[in-house]
Protein backbone atom coordinates (compact mmCIF):
# COMPACT_ATOMS: atom_id res chain seq x y z
CA UNK A 1 0.00 0.00 0.00
CA UNK A 2 2.94 2.39 0.87
CA UNK A 3 4.07 1.73 -2.44
CA UNK A 4 1.41 2.64 -4.33
CA UNK A 5 0.95 5.88 -2.24
CA UNK A 6 4.89 6.39 -3.35
CA UNK A 7 4.35 6.02 -6.69
CA UNK A 8 1.25 8.14 -6.84
CA UNK A 9 2.57 10.86 -5.26
CA UNK A 10 5.39 11.43 -7.84
CA UNK A 11 3.13 10.72 -10.25
CA UNK A 12 1.37 13.90 -9.04
CA UNK A 13 4.32 15.87 -8.32
CA UNK A 14 5.73 14.69 -12.28
CA UNK A 15 2.46 15.82 -13.49
CA UNK A 16 1.87 19.39 -11.74
CA UNK A 17 5.81 19.96 -12.71
CA UNK A 18 5.06 19.47 -16.06
CA UNK A 19 2.26 21.76 -16.12
CA UNK A 20 4.22 24.35 -14.16
CA UNK A 21 7.48 24.44 -16.38
CA UNK A 22 6.72 22.68 -19.94
CA UNK A 23 6.77 25.93 -22.02
CA UNK A 24 4.11 25.38 -24.56
CA UNK A 25 1.08 26.28 -22.07
CA UNK A 26 2.48 29.78 -22.00
CA UNK A 27 2.99 32.25 -19.14
CA UNK A 28 0.89 34.11 -16.30
CA UNK A 29 -0.45 37.04 -15.64
CA UNK A 30 2.13 39.29 -13.52
CA UNK A 31 -0.21 40.73 -10.79
CA UNK A 32 0.21 45.12 -12.25
CA UNK A 33 -1.07 42.76 -15.56
CA UNK A 34 -3.96 41.51 -13.54
CA UNK A 35 -4.76 44.46 -12.08
CA UNK A 36 -4.99 46.19 -15.85
CA UNK A 37 -7.43 43.34 -16.79
CA UNK A 38 -9.88 44.66 -13.62
CA UNK A 39 -10.26 47.89 -15.75
CA UNK A 40 -11.81 45.64 -18.42
CA UNK A 41 -15.75 46.00 -19.06
CA UNK A 42 -15.16 41.96 -20.13
CA UNK A 43 -13.64 41.39 -16.63
CA UNK A 44 -16.23 39.48 -14.32
CA UNK A 45 -14.28 39.48 -11.27
CA UNK A 46 -12.26 36.05 -12.00
CA UNK A 47 -12.42 35.77 -15.67
CA UNK A 48 -13.04 37.29 -19.24
CA UNK A 49 -17.04 36.91 -20.78
CA UNK A 50 -18.92 37.82 -23.32
CA UNK A 51 -21.71 40.07 -23.50
CA UNK A 52 -24.61 37.30 -23.26
CA UNK A 53 -24.11 34.07 -21.31
CA UNK A 54 -21.65 31.77 -23.79
CA UNK A 55 -21.20 27.98 -22.81
CA UNK A 56 -18.75 25.71 -24.40
CA UNK A 57 -21.18 23.17 -24.93
CA UNK A 58 -25.08 22.60 -23.97
CA UNK A 59 -24.86 20.50 -20.98
CA UNK A 60 -27.97 18.73 -21.42
CA UNK A 61 -28.41 14.90 -20.59
CA UNK A 62 -29.53 14.47 -24.04
CA UNK A 63 -26.43 15.96 -25.28
CA UNK A 64 -24.16 13.95 -23.16
CA UNK A 65 -25.64 10.73 -24.30
CA UNK A 66 -25.60 11.87 -28.35
CA UNK A 67 -22.19 13.23 -27.58
CA UNK A 68 -20.64 9.70 -26.46
CA UNK A 69 -22.61 8.13 -29.04
CA UNK A 70 -21.41 10.05 -31.89
CA UNK A 71 -17.92 9.78 -30.71
CA UNK A 72 -18.39 5.64 -30.37
CA UNK A 73 -19.78 5.53 -33.60
CA UNK A 74 -17.07 7.64 -35.35
CA UNK A 75 -17.09 9.19 -38.75
CA UNK A 76 -14.37 7.53 -41.37
CA UNK A 77 -14.89 11.55 -43.00
CA UNK A 78 -13.80 13.36 -40.77
CA UNK A 79 -10.44 13.86 -42.33
CA UNK A 80 -9.71 13.41 -46.31
CA UNK A 81 -8.98 10.26 -47.87
CA UNK A 82 -6.20 11.95 -49.32
CA UNK A 83 -3.66 14.48 -49.44
CA UNK A 84 -5.13 17.97 -50.00
CA UNK A 85 -3.93 20.58 -52.67
CA UNK A 86 -1.73 22.94 -51.17
CA UNK A 87 0.33 25.61 -53.58
CA UNK A 88 3.59 26.36 -52.25
CA UNK A 89 4.57 30.12 -51.84
CA UNK A 90 6.98 31.47 -54.30
CA UNK A 91 9.42 34.05 -53.64
CA UNK A 92 7.67 36.03 -55.77
CA UNK A 93 4.46 35.97 -53.92
CA UNK A 94 6.06 36.44 -50.08
CA UNK A 95 8.17 39.34 -51.26
CA UNK A 96 4.87 41.04 -53.87
CA UNK A 97 4.20 43.95 -51.14
CA UNK A 98 2.99 45.90 -54.15
CA UNK A 99 -0.84 44.36 -54.37
CA UNK A 100 -2.99 43.96 -51.25
CA UNK A 101 -3.93 39.52 -50.83
CA UNK A 102 -3.89 37.25 -48.24
CA UNK A 103 -2.87 33.30 -48.78
CA UNK A 104 -4.85 31.04 -46.97
CA UNK A 105 -2.54 28.29 -44.75
CA UNK A 106 -4.90 25.91 -43.50
CA UNK A 107 -6.85 26.22 -40.46
CA UNK A 108 -7.27 29.73 -39.56
CA UNK A 109 -3.35 30.88 -40.50
CA UNK A 110 -3.55 33.65 -42.64
CA UNK A 111 -0.76 35.39 -44.57
CA UNK A 112 -1.69 39.11 -45.09
CA UNK A 113 -0.15 41.59 -47.91
CA UNK A 114 -1.86 45.17 -46.63
CA UNK A 115 -1.04 48.69 -47.56
CA UNK A 116 3.04 47.27 -47.74
CA UNK A 117 3.00 45.46 -45.19
CA UNK A 118 3.67 41.71 -44.11
CA UNK A 119 1.22 40.25 -41.57
CA UNK A 120 0.53 37.00 -40.23
CA UNK A 121 -2.76 36.14 -38.67
CA UNK A 122 -3.15 33.64 -35.95
CA UNK A 123 -0.16 31.80 -37.47
CA UNK A 124 -0.45 27.44 -35.95
CA UNK A 125 2.10 26.15 -38.63
CA UNK A 126 2.31 23.10 -36.42
CA UNK A 127 1.75 19.71 -36.74
CA UNK A 128 -1.02 19.37 -34.11
CA UNK A 129 -3.18 21.58 -32.50
CA UNK A 130 -2.41 20.16 -28.78
CA UNK A 131 0.72 21.12 -26.03
CA UNK A 132 2.47 17.87 -27.11
CA UNK A 133 2.71 17.63 -31.30
CA UNK A 134 2.78 13.66 -30.73
CA UNK A 135 -0.10 13.42 -29.27
CA UNK A 136 -3.51 14.68 -30.28
CA UNK A 137 -4.93 15.11 -33.55
CA UNK A 138 -2.38 15.44 -36.37
CA UNK A 139 -2.41 18.05 -39.44
CA UNK A 140 -4.36 16.67 -42.79
CA UNK A 141 -1.29 17.55 -45.21
CA UNK A 142 2.84 17.31 -44.12
CA UNK A 143 3.56 19.98 -46.55
CA UNK A 144 2.51 23.46 -46.01
CA UNK A 145 2.84 25.94 -48.27
CA UNK A 146 5.74 27.49 -46.68
CA UNK A 147 8.03 26.52 -43.45
CA UNK A 148 7.83 29.13 -41.04
CA UNK A 149 11.80 29.42 -41.19
CA UNK A 150 11.61 30.38 -44.71
CA UNK A 151 9.01 33.45 -44.43
CA UNK A 152 11.04 36.85 -44.88
CA UNK A 153 10.65 39.93 -41.97
CA UNK A 154 7.05 39.62 -40.48
CA UNK A 155 5.94 43.56 -39.90
CA UNK A 156 3.29 42.25 -37.55
CA UNK A 157 1.66 39.20 -35.91
CA UNK A 158 -2.27 39.49 -34.72
CA UNK A 159 -3.70 36.76 -32.46
CA UNK A 160 -7.06 35.76 -31.98
CA UNK A 161 -6.93 34.12 -28.67
CA UNK A 162 -4.60 31.40 -27.03
CA UNK A 163 -6.06 28.28 -28.01
CA UNK A 164 -3.19 25.58 -29.33
CA UNK A 165 -4.71 25.67 -32.88
CA UNK A 166 -4.56 29.79 -33.31
CA UNK A 167 -1.12 29.95 -30.86
CA UNK A 168 1.36 27.35 -31.37
CA UNK A 169 4.39 27.69 -29.28
CA UNK A 170 7.09 25.78 -32.25
CA UNK A 171 5.87 27.84 -34.85
CA UNK A 172 6.35 30.97 -32.59
CA UNK A 173 9.66 30.11 -31.59
CA UNK A 174 10.30 29.98 -35.06
CA UNK A 175 8.95 33.22 -36.04
CA UNK A 176 9.50 35.29 -33.22
CA UNK A 177 13.00 36.65 -34.22
CA UNK A 178 11.63 38.47 -37.46
CA UNK A 179 8.67 39.42 -36.42
CA UNK A 180 8.59 43.42 -35.77
CA UNK A 181 5.37 43.31 -33.49
CA UNK A 182 2.67 41.16 -31.81
CA UNK A 183 -0.91 42.65 -31.53
CA UNK A 184 -3.14 40.37 -29.13
CA UNK A 185 -6.25 40.51 -27.01
CA UNK A 186 -5.45 41.24 -23.26
CA UNK A 187 -3.55 38.63 -21.55
CA UNK A 188 -1.73 36.92 -24.55
CA UNK A 189 1.50 38.28 -24.20
CA UNK A 190 2.35 36.47 -20.92
CA UNK A 191 2.65 33.69 -23.29
CA UNK A 192 4.63 35.36 -25.61
CA UNK A 193 7.12 36.36 -23.26
CA UNK A 194 7.42 33.65 -21.78
CA UNK A 195 8.77 32.11 -25.35
CA UNK A 196 11.44 34.66 -25.43
CA UNK A 197 9.61 37.84 -27.28
CA UNK A 198 10.82 40.97 -25.41
CA UNK A 199 7.03 43.10 -23.46
CA UNK A 200 8.00 45.68 -25.99
CA UNK A 201 7.15 44.39 -29.16
CA UNK A 202 3.81 43.29 -27.70
CA UNK A 203 0.89 45.23 -27.86
CA UNK A 204 -2.48 44.21 -25.98
CA UNK A 205 -5.79 45.13 -26.46
CA UNK A 206 -9.35 44.78 -24.74
CA UNK A 207 -12.56 45.09 -27.34
CA UNK A 208 -13.12 48.38 -28.75
CA UNK A 209 -9.54 49.15 -28.62
CA UNK A 210 -8.05 50.96 -31.46
CA UNK A 211 -4.17 52.31 -32.58
CA UNK A 212 -2.49 53.53 -35.97
CA UNK A 213 0.30 51.85 -36.51
CA UNK A 214 2.78 52.12 -39.66
CA UNK A 215 0.00 53.32 -41.96
CA UNK A 216 -2.29 50.62 -40.92
CA UNK A 217 -5.68 51.16 -38.26
CA UNK A 218 -5.86 48.45 -36.18
CA UNK A 219 -9.39 47.58 -34.09
CA UNK A 220 -9.32 44.69 -31.22
CA UNK A 221 -13.60 43.76 -31.44
CA UNK A 222 -15.89 41.39 -29.96
CA UNK A 223 -15.93 37.53 -30.51
CA UNK A 224 -17.96 34.68 -28.69
CA UNK A 225 -15.56 32.40 -27.67
CA UNK A 226 -13.36 31.19 -24.61
CA UNK A 227 -9.77 31.23 -24.08
CA UNK A 228 -7.23 29.00 -21.95
CA UNK A 229 -4.05 26.51 -22.39
CA UNK A 230 -4.57 24.70 -18.99
CA UNK A 231 -6.72 23.36 -16.86
CA UNK A 232 -6.47 26.18 -14.37
CA UNK A 233 -6.70 28.97 -16.69
CA UNK A 234 -10.19 29.03 -18.47
CA UNK A 235 -11.06 32.93 -19.67
CA UNK A 236 -7.86 34.11 -18.13
CA UNK A 237 -7.00 35.81 -21.12
CA UNK A 238 -9.73 37.70 -23.40
CA UNK A 239 -10.19 36.60 -27.20
CA UNK A 240 -11.18 39.06 -30.06
CA UNK A 241 -11.77 39.46 -33.65
CA UNK A 242 -9.52 42.60 -35.89
CA UNK A 243 -10.39 45.07 -37.94
CA UNK A 244 -7.42 46.32 -39.94
CA UNK A 245 -7.26 48.80 -42.76
CA UNK A 246 -5.85 50.97 -45.01
CA UNK A 247 -7.09 54.31 -46.42
CA UNK A 248 -7.53 52.30 -49.31
CA UNK A 249 -8.96 48.39 -48.11
CA UNK A 250 -10.58 46.84 -45.00
CA UNK A 251 -10.18 43.66 -43.71
CA UNK A 252 -12.53 41.73 -41.12
CA UNK A 253 -10.99 38.78 -39.26
CA UNK A 254 -13.08 36.76 -36.85
CA UNK A 255 -10.87 34.89 -34.78
CA UNK A 256 -13.01 32.48 -33.27
CA UNK A 257 -16.45 33.10 -32.83
CA UNK A 258 -20.08 32.06 -32.05
CA UNK A 259 -22.70 33.48 -33.88
CA UNK A 260 -24.15 36.82 -32.05
CA UNK A 261 -25.11 40.54 -32.14
CA UNK A 262 -21.41 41.36 -32.15
CA UNK A 263 -20.94 41.29 -35.88
CA UNK A 264 -23.56 43.54 -36.53
CA UNK A 265 -22.38 46.14 -34.30
CA UNK A 266 -18.72 46.00 -35.87
CA UNK A 267 -20.51 46.13 -39.43
CA UNK A 268 -22.66 49.50 -38.19
CA UNK A 269 -18.98 51.05 -36.47
CA UNK A 270 -16.39 49.68 -39.09
CA UNK A 271 -18.10 48.18 -42.74
CA UNK A 272 -18.08 47.77 -45.06
CA UNK A 273 -14.95 45.46 -45.31
CA UNK A 274 -13.58 44.61 -49.05
CA UNK A 275 -12.75 41.23 -47.32
CA UNK A 276 -13.72 38.98 -44.62
CA UNK A 277 -12.26 36.30 -42.83
CA UNK A 278 -14.74 34.27 -41.04
CA UNK A 279 -14.96 31.39 -38.79
CA UNK A 280 -16.71 27.97 -40.77
CA UNK A 281 -15.31 24.55 -39.24
CA UNK A 282 -15.08 22.74 -35.89
CA UNK A 283 -19.03 23.35 -35.31
CA UNK A 284 -21.51 21.49 -33.81
CA UNK A 285 -25.13 22.38 -32.50
CA UNK A 286 -24.12 21.15 -28.99
CA UNK A 287 -21.18 23.78 -29.23
CA UNK A 288 -23.15 26.34 -31.27
CA UNK A 289 -22.58 29.09 -29.05
CA UNK A 290 -18.94 29.01 -29.21
CA UNK A 291 -18.60 28.26 -33.02
CA UNK A 292 -20.70 29.61 -35.91
CA UNK A 293 -22.52 26.84 -38.34
CA UNK A 294 -21.71 27.31 -41.56
CA UNK A 295 -25.24 29.18 -42.23
CA UNK A 296 -24.07 31.29 -39.91
CA UNK A 297 -20.90 32.09 -40.78
CA UNK A 298 -22.54 33.80 -44.22
CA UNK A 299 -25.12 35.46 -42.23
CA UNK A 300 -22.30 37.05 -39.68
CA UNK A 301 -20.50 38.18 -43.38
CA UNK A 302 -23.76 40.18 -44.13
CA UNK A 303 -24.03 41.51 -40.72
CA UNK A 304 -20.03 43.30 -41.32
CA UNK A 305 -21.06 44.27 -44.42
CA UNK A 306 -18.30 41.82 -45.49
CA UNK A 307 -17.42 42.13 -49.91
CA UNK A 308 -16.11 38.70 -50.10
CA UNK A 309 -16.06 35.57 -48.24
CA UNK A 310 -13.41 33.66 -47.17
CA UNK A 311 -14.43 30.67 -45.05
CA UNK A 312 -11.35 29.67 -42.63
CA UNK A 313 -10.70 27.86 -39.71
CA UNK A 314 -11.46 24.49 -41.75
CA UNK A 315 -8.82 22.19 -43.66
CA UNK A 316 -6.15 21.04 -41.97
CA UNK A 317 -7.03 19.63 -38.05
CA UNK A 318 -10.11 17.55 -36.98
CA UNK A 319 -11.82 19.20 -33.71
CA UNK A 320 -15.32 18.32 -34.22
CA UNK A 321 -17.20 15.29 -35.64
CA UNK A 322 -18.63 16.84 -39.03
CA UNK A 323 -17.28 15.71 -42.71
CA UNK A 324 -14.12 17.62 -43.28
CA UNK A 325 -15.46 19.52 -46.01
CA UNK A 326 -18.79 19.98 -44.78
CA UNK A 327 -17.85 23.46 -43.94
CA UNK A 328 -17.13 24.96 -47.26
CA UNK A 329 -20.10 22.73 -48.91
CA UNK A 330 -22.41 24.03 -46.51
CA UNK A 331 -21.02 27.48 -46.10
CA UNK A 332 -20.35 28.15 -50.59
CA UNK A 333 -24.05 26.92 -51.10
CA UNK A 334 -25.87 29.44 -48.38
CA UNK A 335 -23.60 31.81 -50.00
CA UNK A 336 -24.86 31.34 -53.49
CA UNK A 337 -28.39 31.29 -51.89
CA UNK A 338 -27.91 34.61 -50.60
CA UNK A 339 -25.76 35.96 -52.87
CA UNK A 340 -22.51 36.15 -51.15
CA UNK A 341 -19.46 36.50 -53.51
CA UNK A 342 -17.18 33.70 -51.68
CA UNK A 343 -13.43 32.54 -52.41
CA UNK A 344 -12.67 29.09 -51.47
CA UNK A 345 -8.88 29.05 -52.71
CA UNK A 346 -6.61 26.06 -52.06
CA UNK A 347 -4.20 26.01 -49.25
CA UNK A 348 -1.59 28.73 -50.26
CA UNK A 349 -3.45 30.49 -53.05
CA UNK A 350 -3.10 33.83 -52.97
CA UNK A 351 -6.53 35.81 -53.08
CA UNK A 352 -5.84 39.13 -54.27
CA UNK A 353 -8.15 41.90 -52.71
CA UNK A 354 -9.97 44.08 -54.72
CA UNK A 355 -9.66 41.62 -57.80
CA UNK A 356 -13.03 40.75 -59.53
CA UNK A 357 -11.64 37.20 -60.43
CA UNK A 358 -11.01 35.20 -57.06
CA UNK A 359 -10.70 31.56 -56.70
CA UNK A 360 -14.07 29.45 -56.48
CA UNK A 361 -12.93 25.91 -57.62
CA UNK A 362 -14.78 23.18 -56.08
CA UNK A 363 -11.55 21.41 -55.48
CA UNK A 364 -12.47 19.70 -51.94
CA UNK A 365 -15.48 17.36 -54.04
Amino acid sequence: MYIALGILLVLLIGISLFLRLYPAFGGKATAAQRTRYALSPQWQGKKFAYTEPTASFQPSSGNMVSLLRDYLRGNPRVRPDRQLPVMPLTPETLSDLDRDKVVWLGHSALLLHLGGKRLLLDPMLGPSPTPVPPFGGKRYNRQLPVEPEDLPEIDAVILSHDHYDHLDYGTIRKLKDKVGRFFVPLGVGSHLERWGVAPERISEHDWWEELEWNGLKLASTPARHFSGRGLTNRDGTLWCSWVIATPERKVFFSGDSGYGPHFKQIGEKYGPFDLALMECGQYDPRWSEIHMLPEQTVQAHIDVQGGLLVPIHWGAFTLSLHDWNDPVRRATAEAERLGVPIATPKIGEPVYIGDAAYPKELWWT
